[in-house]
């Protein structure tokens, strides 16, 4: 059904109902049978369907269904869409230009330093390359590594902003969860390299418990004071 209109049997109702096209033109131009056509106008095909003017879709226009009620050899044209379809994107690594798969090494190097989160195969996403690559650049192993330098890979044109951050959005998403502990945490260093942090209150933040005290001993006042009238009768 190439160069069919949107809902060819819809639209051949609304045809058959509102104009005064053959049986043929209707059926030549939905991609109908013409007996299908002529059980429409009968009602003994699509009862339940409701008509769709092809006008306001944009399909067909009044000039056009004028020129067909005239002339009854007239075949109907479909008219063209102004409505732009969108790019179907192709699976598959993704195109790199010759000139600038010279600077995809150094798009890897980039995002092998700013984004640790980032998978190889989100890697392979954005720059086009290979796993190989990948690990070659992560192990300093690359022919070459020593001239490599850092750059942003939508500077280069090797991807758009939009999916750079859709990946790394995609891998914070993906990423564990951070569990902190709940132990103590140690103060900054210029806090517990002080002279006076001595306790455990003044390295982790937290009160130290006091130091037990010990029990003195129950002083007996008189054994004292005889110890020392004995001392003065010795004198």
């Amino acid at each position: 059904m190439s160069n069919a209109p949107l809902m060819p049997k819809a639209t051949a109702i609304w045809l058959v109902e509102n104009t005064s096209l053959t049986f043929d033109q209707v059926a030549q131009f939905c991609k109908l049978h013409p007996l299908e056509v002529k059980g429409i106008a009968d009602g003994e095909v699509g009862a339940g369907i409701r008509g769709h003017d092809p006008i306001t879709s944009g399909q067909l226009t009044r000039e056009e269904i004028a020129r067909g009620e005239k002339d009854p050899n007239y075949q109907l044209r479909l008219a063209q869409s102004k409505v732009v379809l969108p790019e179907v994107k192709r699976r598959g690594p993704r195109y790199t230009p010759l000139s600038r798969r010279q600077d995809r090494p150094n798009a890897i190097l980039w995002l092998v330093r700013n984004h640790p989160e980032l998978k190889d195969a989100q890697i392979m996403r954005l720059a086009g390359t290979t796993k190989t690559t990948i690990a070659a650049i992560r192990n300093r192993t690359h022919w070459n590594s020593a001239s490599l330098t850092p750059m942003d890979p939508v500077t280069l044109g090797l991807c758009s902003q939009i999916d750079l951050d859709l990946e790394v959005n995609r891998a914070a998403k993906d990423a564990p969860p951070r569990v902190e502990e709940a132990s103590q945490t140690l103060l900054p260093a210029e806090v517990t390299t002080r002279p006076e942090a001595r306790t455990t209150e003044d390295v982790f933040g937290q009160p130290s418990a006091p130091a037990p005290r010990e029990e003195e001993d129950e002083v007996d006042v008189e054994s004292v004071f005889g110890k020392l009238k004995g001392l003065k009768s010795q004198d």
